[in-house]
């Protein structure tokens, strides 16, 4: 590459960081460390009609949690600072002037009534409206003005908005690193406006100006800053800048149809939109990391939408994915959304923990309910975990160790016949003779008195496991013998024998 990697993540504080945003970041950062390059964080915040407390704070927090903290931001290694785009808002004004000077740019006094009425005539004649080539010099601009009354008009106090002069009849061969070669008219494209009336700069002049003096190399960003490529390439011209390369990453699809994923598709069918829990006055939406899930979990499903390295491998680290990521290999069309792939990838991290620290977490769970346990949580963990896709499942799955059934699975419960007491009451007395009480050793003398007895397994073996479990349940039975100990499981079995 002709000059060092730098790319960012510029997200507008304006509401909790969508999923579709946390994998822009994603393959933000694979690309910086593919390259020994550098990953940074600007805050785009010119827009403070839109600005919600709070959202700037999530953002940081969100991607410390994935492990994909930017090494450049706000308060962070500020090489080119500040990092917030409205502490920055002083330096912009002198680059639209430099625009209105080259004469890329001019000034526009129209009024939102005008506009409105311009918009209003056009529709009424089956047309849309744009501001552009065609009308720019019949509307209230400097373009028709002298210098001098332009001037006056400004020294008056009059509103007005910096409008990018775009060039006619030009047409436009770029490059996009994942969509190849795309043409554009210039002539289709309309004026945008590039400095607002209150002062701030809009993102088109922003963020191109950010980039320049940031040194940004590659600006990787989602589709649907597609249509703005045209205009932010000619700012950079009209500048006499070079220009980064551009990468515009695929939509993230719906599960179910067609179209952009969005929050009501997770609250409709129950699965996270965002990394972390968002609070507000109308209520909670749920997190990745609030519902359980782990967050090499959630980079490594990112990662796979919308890109892939070629084989059919799926689980990666992220110092992999870093190795392996190519911009190349990304899909041009969506990536569909999957909520029980997801789960399956966390599946697979979970398996991947440690008992002590999965029992670590789970104990918490359980002081949260009240208990304190004597038992081996660590054990228990190691005998459920194969089968959970979350921590949170754990109590579901264990409850039985903890707590001795209150009542039995009816359906189950057919198998307790007549002749089920008696045996079961044997089964006490077999149970109270054994010292060694260990998993193994109860089995091999339980096995042999039903050998010698000449009794069917299933005549004793479910019977015990309702007994103990009250349902049909759980893993390998003597196991949960041996970790509830000889009192319990006779006690158990006798509340069975006396219940059922």
């Amino acid at each position: 590459m002709s000059k060092p990697v730098r790319v960012r993540f510029a997200p507008s504080p304006t509401g909790p960081l969508h999923i579709g945003g946390v994998r822009t970041a994603l393959f933000n950062y694979l690309f910086a460390k593919k390259h020994n390059g550098v990953f940074f964080l600007r805050i785009e915040d010119t827009d403070q009609n839109r600005f919600v407390p709070g959202a700037e704070q999530y953002i940081f927090e969100a991607l410390d949690w994935l492990g994909i903290a930017p090494s450049e931001t706000v308060g962070k290694n500020e090489k080119f600072g500040p990092y917030r785009q409205s502490e920055r808002k002083s330096m912009y004004k002198q680059y639209a002037d430099q625009l209105i000077a080259s004469g890329n740019a001019y000034y526009a006094f129209d009024t939102a009534e005008s506009l409105d009425f311009q918009r209003k005539q056009h529709e009424e004649q089956g047309k849309t409206f744009i501001y552009n080539w065609h009308n720019r010099e019949k509307l209230d601009t400097s373009l028709v003005l002298s210098t001098e009354e332009t001037e006056k008009r400004i020294a008056a106090g009059e509103d007005f908005v910096i409008r990018f002069k775009t060039p006619v009849n030009e047409t436009l061969h770029l490059h996009d690193i994942i969509r190849g070669d795309i043409q554009f008219e210039t002539n289709l494209l309309d004026d945008k406006v590039l400095f607002k009336s209150d002062g701030m700069p809009t993102y088109h002049l922003a963020n191109i100006v950010d980039d320049h003096l940031m040194e940004t190399s590659h600006v990787i960003r989602g589709e649907e800053w597609l249509p703005s490529l045209p205009l932010h390439v000619l700012l950079y011209r009209s500048f006499g800048w070079e220009a980064p390369e551009f990468a515009h990453l695929p939509l993230i699809l719906k599960p179910i149809g067609n179209g952009k994923l969005s929050k009501r598709d997770g609250d409709k069918l129950g699965f996270p939109v965002f990394p972390l829990e968002w609070k507000t006055e109308e209520g909670i939406s749920s997190g990745y990391r609030e519902n359980g899930f782990f967050p090499e979990a959630v980079i490594n499903f990112l990662a796979l939408l919308g890109w892939n390295d070629g084989t059919d491998k799926e689980l990666f680290t992220l110092d992999e994915l870093a190795e392996a990521f190519d911009l190349n290999r990304v899909h041009k069309s969506g990536a569909k959304f999957d909520p029980e792939k997801n789960k399956w990838f966390n599946h697979q991290y979970l398996q991947k923990q440690s008992d002590e620290s999965l029992a670590n977490s789970f104990t918490t769970i359980l002081k949260e309910r009240g208990i304190l346990t004597a038992l081996d949580v660590t054990k228990i963990v190691s005998l459920i975990k194969e089968r959970a896709n979350f921590v949170s499942e754990f109590w579901e799955m264990s409850d039985f160790f903890f707590e001795a059934p209150t009542s039995y699975d009816e359906k189950a419960s057919k198998n307790w016949k007549e002749e089920t007491p008696a045996l079961m009451n044997q089964l006490v007395a077999v149970l109270n003779s054994i010292e060694d009480f260990s998993s193994l050793n109860i089995e091999t003398i339980v096995k042999d008195w039903m050998t010698q007895n000449d009794i069917g397994m299933g005549k004793v073996m479910q019977p015990f496991r309702l007994s103990l479990v009250g349902a049909l349940k759980g893993p390998h039975l003597f196991d949960i013998v041996a970790l509830i100990g000889k009192e319990e499981t006779i006690k158990r079995l006798e509340k069975a024998i006396a219940t059922l």
